[in-house]
């Protein structure tokens, strides 16, 4: 178990000591609000690398740029341009 602060809000992270067969699933993901084109760019590229885009980098009329991927370890990310 860990616990940590990120941005401000207390964080978290627990491992199960049971043993399981699953992993991680896109049921929960990271959001992350981005300030500029330029950082969900960024962070889309580099959270993408090795991982697999589930919404692609785009305008889905809810967000001028929004993007849902896995990273290579299977995280998943939801990126948004905030306005």
């Amino acid at each position: 178990m860990a616990s940590f602060e990120l941005g401000g809000k207390p964080m978290m992270a627990i491992d199960s000591a049971a043993p399981h067969q699953f992993t991680f699933t896109p049921a929960i993901s990271m959001w992350v609000d981005c300030s500029s084109s330029g950082e969900i760019e960024r962070l889309s590229a580099a959270l993408g690398d090795g991982g697999r885009a589930l919404m692609p980098l785009g305008n889905y009329g809810f967000s001028r740029q929004f993007c849902w991927l896995a990273d290579r370890f299977g995280v998943t990310w939801q990126l948004n341009l905030a306005d």
